[in-house]
């Protein structure tokens, strides 16, 4: 996928197809979530979820094309941009060469015991900046 260094791939199942025979429009949602997590689990080399401290504060997704069951998924992850308490992170999805789908999000670094948002921590900022083709940190 052009411009993604980071994909996840999967398959569409059966229970991801509503009654017109498509994948329905809600699952794709799961699709972007779990190439989320699975990218910031190896690029932050986290271990457990509870160290992935960030809530969602906006999801946007465009939808270009159908998808159908039995096709094979490529789901492209990447952070165009670091701010200081939130960062940004950009999805793609494709099926047989063409796009399906189009996402953005807003992810907010959170201290769950606090109950408030925090700086992007200074470690994360580098490792997503490194991994990165270009550098999405700003300030």
């Amino acid at each position: 996928m052009d411009g993604y260094r980071y994909t996840h791939a999967r398959e569409v199942e059966f229970r991801d197809v509503d009654a017109a025979g498509h994948v329905n429009n809600a699952v794709y949602l799961t699709y972007v979530e779990t190439a989320r997590i699975t990218y910031l689990r190896d690029v932050l080399g986290l271990e457990t979820v509870d160290e992935l401290a960030v809530i969602v504060a906006n999801v946007n997704i465009d939808f270009r094309s159908p998808s159908y069951f039995g096709e094979r998924l490529e789901v492209g992850a990447r952070v165009p941009r670091i701010g200081k308490k939130s960062f940004e992170m950009e999805h793609e999805v494709w099926a047989d060469g063409r796009l399906v789908a189009e996402a953005t999000s807003v992810l907010v670094a959170y201290d769950y015991a606090l109950g408030a948002p925090i700086a992007v921590p200074a470690g994360w900022r580098r490792m997503l900046g490194a991994y990165e083709t270009r550098s999405p940190a700003q300030t």
